[in-house]
């Protein structure tokens, strides 16, 4: 199996390294990163600035090419040019994973994360993805190596079936306590849809101007549904959400037609 890996924390970040080690046997594992920290850039791409690339050897077994770019850019030259100057014109992975993130991507959380923005670009050009993010909170120190051991048997259990090319599989793994112990449960769920209290906090700059800083935690929600996401995850269950790029509202779409006709 060939995997392209990318994240939104950036090439030299833990989580990418951990799930690296935690994915190398599956294959041949290919690496193009944002240079640096990229969270919460959603959807963004690069138009109006080079994408500038550089090969890093990020340790003693993780190599790859950084991107002064959003993770979206990531996944797009990475499948459209990168991958095909490495390994031929007729070439694709047959995988892109997204990850570990440093922080649980559910709930509302989703439209803005960078790390499910790379698997859905994936998807967009037809190869199958999976993002992986990690819950984190607590006191206890963040055990990257234990949760990438969980992601990787969460990955294991999806790609033993049959994945379609544009299709994306959302991983959470729940907070880790200690290096050992049995994997928790595996629960598939949908994504919570209620607004995040997002919380900003006035303060004033030396020059006497306001400014706001954002302090909610990302897994305050205004209502989380029985079967959700967040539910599942703050239960300490590996969730898995299919997701799906396409946002027409096939619910309303009809009376629109109805509605508009002729005019």
């Amino acid at each position: 199996m060939k995997i392209l890996l990318t994240n939104d924390d950036g090439i030299t970040a833990p989580g990418i390294a951990a799930l690296y080690d935690a994915i190398a046997s599956l294959g041949e594992v290919f690496v193009v990163a944002p240079a640096g920290v990229q969270s919460a850039m959603s959807h963004g791409i690069t138009f109006h600035k080079p994408l500038m690339t550089r090969e890093v050897q990020v340790n003693a077994r993780m190599r790859g090419i950084s991107v002064e770019g959003t993770p979206a850019d990531c996944v797009k030259l990475g499948l459209r040019t990168i991958w095909v100057e490495r390994f031929g014109a007729d070439s694709r992975p047959d995988l892109v994973i997204s990850g570990m993130n440093g922080g649980a991507n559910v709930g509302i959380n989703v439209i803005y994360s960078g790390t499910v923005a790379a698997a859905i670009e994936a998807a967009f050009l037809g190869v199958p993805a999976i993002a992986v993010s990690l819950h984190l909170g607590g006191s206890a120190a963040i055990e990257w190596v234990r949760a990438a051991q969980i992601a990787r048997h969460a990955i294991d259990c999806v790609i033993a079936h049959p994945l379609d090319a544009h299709r994306v599989i959302s991983i959470n793994v729940p907070r880790t306590e200690g290096t050992t112990g049995p994997m928790p449960p595996i629960r598939v769920v949908r994504m919570n849809t209620a607004a995040g209290i997002d919380r900003h906090e006035r303060r004033e700059s030396p020059e006497g101007h306001a400014y706001y800083w954002p302090c909610g935690n990302g897994m305050d929600f205004f209502h989380t549904a029985q079967g959700s996401d967040v539910e599942a995850l703050a239960e300490r269950n590996i969730t898995i959400t299919p997701l799906w790029y396409d946002l027409t509202d096939d619910a309303s779409l009809s009376a629109w037609q109805e509605r508009l006709h002729g005019q």
